[in-house]
């Protein structure tokens, strides 16, 4: 149960975590990260002819899936049990994959 598991909690803690950590990636595609809970958002911007999408697709190669919208936003939504060390993983996916955008 939602209650019981503390699923809200979880979720906001690890949303927390999560933007915070993102927001330190330097990156020329990142214009904002947004969100709520785990629901979280990548606001990017085209570089090199690279967008969202393109990112996505690496995300994929790298291991984690998300979905792009509006061709400049990257979707997050991780299940609301995730635990910190798979959320830390994730974040560490996402990291590279930027660092790799101009490789």
């Amino acid at each position: 149960m939602v209650k019981d598991e503390k699923l809200v909690q979880n979720a906001e803690k690890m949303g927390k975590i999560f933007r915070e950590e993102i927001e330190k990636i330097n990156s020329p595609f990142i214009v904002q990260v947004r969100g709520r809970g785990l629901l979280n958002a990548i606001v990017t911007k085209p570089v090199e002819g690279k967008t969202a999408w393109d990112i996505c697709l690496k995300l994929r190669d790298n291991g984690l899936l998300a979905k792009p919208t509006h061709d400049h936003i990257i979707r997050f939504a991780p299940p609301l049990c995730i635990t910190k060390d798979e959320l830390m993983e994730a974040i560490a996916i996402i990291k590279k994959t930027f660092e790799q955008m101009f490789g």
